[in-house]
């Protein structure tokens, strides 16, 4: 039997379906951050967003976070923002705790009951991170630490976009 006609198939739907997932839309959440406000993705267009889940016992979460740090610290004046999502099963005070110590200058919500990690396609590795263009479309999404060069320059082009 040839397989080649199959193989193909399954790449032409495979590529299609990374196509749309590439482009498809934010899901509706709602944020409820460290200060107890929230925000929603709706209230997040019209700027590009990275949105973080990442927990405090990830090795991996910790170690980029600088490097979220100062990604955020570029792009801010320029309609950028940051949400960092911590896990259901990190215990608030960790969180807390993490974000006064380090000073983290962006937005970080607790997802308490685990909806967010449900909704953004059922998230369990840490750190995901996806990034949103102006029209909350999300464009790219990392699992593991981004290649930080990459991501500015996606970063970039997203900012240029009307």
């Amino acid at each position: 039997m040839n397989r080649t006609p199959l193989r193909a198939a399954a790449l032409a739907l495979a590529a299609g379906l990374l196509a749309a997932c590439a482009q498809s839309t934010a899901p509706e959440s709602k944020f409820v951050l460290l200060d107890g406000s929230t925000r929603t993705t709706q209230e997040l267009r019209g700027q590009v967003t990275l949105v973080n889940f990442w927990a405090t016992s990830c090795t991996t979460c910790v170690a980029e976070m600088p490097e979220i740090v100062a990604t955020y610290d570029k792009f801010k004046g320029r309609g950028y923002e940051t949400i960092a999502v911590a896990m259901q099963y990190d215990p608030p005070s960790y969180v807390v705790n993490f974000a006064e110590t380090r000073r983290l200058p962006f937005k970080v919500a607790l997802d308490n009951t685990g909806a967010l990690a449900r909704a953004w396609g059922e998230v369990q590795l840490t750190p995901t991170t996806y990034v949103l263009n102006k029209q909350g479309e999300i464009v790219k999404k990392y699992v593991g630490a981004p290649d930080f060069a990459e991501l500015h320059k996606l970063i970039e082009r997203l900012l240029a976009e009307g």
